[in-house]
């Protein structure tokens, strides 16, 4: 089988930002002991990898291929087979999501990391459901949306905030862009690389934040002539954006 041919296959792909030992931080280079004990849980005992078994580990500058050559009690020996090319989403998008109740934002999360969303700000709507979001959670679902995607970047994210700090804070950096079921002044997304989506609450944005907006000539996506959920709005919206 060829060297793509085995790309193409399913392998399990590993973000470690910090690969180190038992004596301390160590670069991802051709030949690399892993004595982590969580990786190596995940590897030896759920996946249960053994000795000619291949993987990629990719961090925030390289992504490579490698075989596993040894396996001792409490270390793996991993050899380089070839760097890979990374796959970072061509467009920079920030979603800015009015905070939801239970499992709504884990989805929202991870469907729209697959999508290729760069940074994630939560926002504090007058009508949000939430005003509060575990980031360690969250993280942790950004990095394995990313890992099983393909994707070679891991998406940002921040401590929520409210409409009117974001708007303040990102209005000078961004195309800014409502996203309404009936809007009008609708922006064309095509040529946009650099955009922020505001996706509003399952009760909508209050009539405040209209105004807020209006007063900030901020434009519009439509996505659907349906009345969609805010978290099928979030995904459909950024899906738009990408494909733009």
């Amino acid at each position: 089988m060829t060297l793509k041919g085995k790309i193409n296959m399913k392998l399990h792909r590993f973000y470690i930002q910090e690969m180190h030992n038992k004596f301390g931080d160590i670069p991802m280079g051709e030949i690399v002991w892993v004595h982590d004990e969580n990786i190596l849980r995940q590897w030896l005992r759920v996946l249960r990898y053994r000795i000619g078994d291949e993987l990629v580990v990719f961090n925030d500058e390289e992504e490579r291929l490698y075989k596993i050559a040894e396996i001792s009690e409490n270390s793996v020996k991993l050899e380089m087979i070839t760097q890979l090319e990374r796959k970072i989403p061509r467009k920079k998008i920030y979603l800015f999501w009015s905070v939801l109740k239970k499992d709504k934002n884990d989805w929202v999360l991870q469907k729209a990391t697959e999508l290729g969303v760069h940074k994630f700000i939560p926002v504090i709507a007058e009508r949000s459901e939430k005003t509060g979001i575990n980031l360690d959670r969250a993280t942790k679902i950004l990095i394995e949306a990313s890992e099983q995607c393909g994707r070679s970047d891991i998406p940002q994210i921040r401590e929520p905030v409210s409409l009117s700090e974001a708007l303040s804070e990102y209005g000078n950096q961004l195309q800014l862009i409502i996203c309404e079921q009936e809007s009008e002044n609708i922006i064309d997304v095509s040529g946009l690389d650099s955009v922020g989506l505001l996706v509003g609450p399952e009760g909508g944005w209050s009539d405040a934040e209209k105004q807020l907006f209006q007063e900030k000539n901020l434009l519009h996506i439509a996505i659907s002539n349906f009345t969609l959920r805010a978290e099928t709005a979030a995904v459909v919206g950024v899906a738009k954006l990408m494909s733009g």
